[in-house]
């Protein structure tokens, strides 16, 4: 490995607190559809934790959301399922 290689961060699970940033269509009900699409993952989510801020267009929405992470798994499901709402286009 060079200087130059960048290694993801480690993450020891179950890690409290987990950003997880999704970026979407703004509109009626996008920020409710995210909210449901995280408790499907993360039961134990607190909705008062969100943090939504519009584009400076307003046509794209930000939904910022603070979970307990337990494992990739539950990450890389998390991220699926909110892509396939149709109205996410990023998960970060």
């Amino acid at each position: 490995m060079t200087d130059t290689d960048v290694q993801a961060p480690k993450i020891e699970f179950p890690c409290e607190r987990y950003p997880v940033k999704v970026i979407g269509d703004a509109g009626e009900g996008f920020t409710e559809l995210v909210i449901a699409v995280i408790q499907r993952h993360a039961p134990d989510f607190d909705a008062t934790s969100l943090v939504v801020r519009d584009s400076r267009n307003g046509r794209f929405l930000s939904v910022q959301a603070l979970i307990t992470a337990t494992g990739v798994e539950q990450l890389q499901a998390l991220n699926l399922d909110l892509r396939a709402t149709g109205r996410v286009h990023m998960v970060l």
